[in-house]
């Protein structure tokens, strides 16, 4: 799950919750908005956590490293052209 999409469940559930005037018979719509903004609020925990996790930096390293690249000319190949010869009387290619 998302960092968005935790805050959308967030806002689901708070809705639900608080702004809702809703009666089913065997649910009750409070609750559900409760469980959708611990749900979003998990969830939001997570990916933090997975972003800070990702995100440490690398320790020093003991040596530097230094790199010297060294660019050789390739060799000239040799190309072999074939010519061939018509004749006036031949049609053309």
């Amino acid at each position: 799950m998302t960092i968005a999409g935790s805050i959308i469940l967030i806002m689901l559930g708070a809705i639900l919750t608080w702004a809702v005037e809703f009666d089913l018979a065997g649910l009750d719509i409070n609750v559900v908005g409760l469980i959708l903004m611990l749900g979003g609020v998990a969830g939001l925990l997570f990916g933090i956590y997975r972003i800070s996790v990702t995100r440490r930096a690398v320790g020093p390293i003991d040596e530097p490293v230094h790199r010297h690249e060294i660019y050789e000319e390739p060799e000239a190949r040799r190309t072999t052209v074939y010519e061939e010869r018509r004749h006036y009387d031949e049609p053309p290619l």
